[in-house]
Parts: C-alpha cells; sequence; structure tokens
C-alpha cells in the first residue's frame, strides 16, 4: 500500500535498530521519516516539523515516551497528531498508563510490518479531514 500524498513520519526510539527498522517498514511504504532517540528532541522537532503521524517507544532515558505523549498531547496545536506507541509493554498497567498519555494505538514488539501499515494508513486517513 503506498502513501498517496507523501506524509511525514516522526519515529522516537532510544534504540537505533528499532528506528532503522521503523524507518525501513515506513520508507517502503512511500512516507517520509525523521528519527530521533531522545524526547525532549522528538518534541522539539514536533514542534518545528508539525509530522503527520508519531511511532513512540516507551521505555527511553531522560523523557520517556509517557512524558512524550502527555507533552504532545496536551499542547493544542499538536494534539491532532496521530500516536502510535510502539512498545515491548504489554502488562496491564502499562496500557492503562498508554491510553491516559493520550496514544491513539499500540503496537507491541517485535513489531509485525502488515500490522504497522493498517494502523498507520488507518489513523493518516482518520486525521486527514481535522487537517
Amino acid at each position: 500500500m503506498q502513501a498517496s500524498v507523501t506524509a511525514t513520519i516522526l519515529i522516537v526510539d532510544d534504540e537505533e535498530r528499532n528506528r532503522k527498522l521503523l524507518e525501513v517498514f515506513m520508507q517502503a511504504e512511500g512516507y517520509r521519516t525523521i528519527s530521533v532517540g531522545d524526547g525532549r528532541e522528538a518534541v522539539a522537532i514536533a514542534a518545528r516539523e508539525r509530522p503527520d503521524l508519531v511511532l513512540l517507544d516507551m521505555m527511553m532515558p531522560g523523557m520517556d515516551g509517557f512524558d512524550v505523549a502527555r507533552t504532545l498531547k496536551g499542547d493544542a496545536s499538536l494534539r491532532h497528531i496521530p500516536l502510535i506507541v510502539v512498545s515491548s509493554l504489554d502488562d496491564i498497567a502499562s496500557r492503562r498508563r498508554v491510553t491516559s498519555a493520550g496514544a491513539d494505538e499500540v503496537i507491541h514488539k517485535p513489531v509485525d510490518r502488515w500490522e504497522l501499515s493498517q494502523h498507520v494508513a488507518r489513523l493518516l486517513k482518520a486525521g486527514s479531514g481535522e487537517r
């Protein structure tokens, strides 16, 4: 499934190999990607670049994904950006924290390329009416 209009996806994960894998998956779908390994940098880039969607790891040093999600969803100019959490956290407490932080979707690691593609396409399509 090729993206009809090039959307920009911000990939946030402190593990370089995870970022690279997500970049390959998203670029193969025709999306432009921006990758960062730090939560504070992710917030700054989101404010400057206004990505169409964010793929966010939760467990990062410093500003973790929970704080990034709350910051993005707490900013009126950024809260419309769909947020997909990509995480190995799968316990009930973590799922509740992810949901309360503002995630639109959760995908568990290891990432299934088809599942990721479906979630991204659905959220981008749903969000296109708001812009």
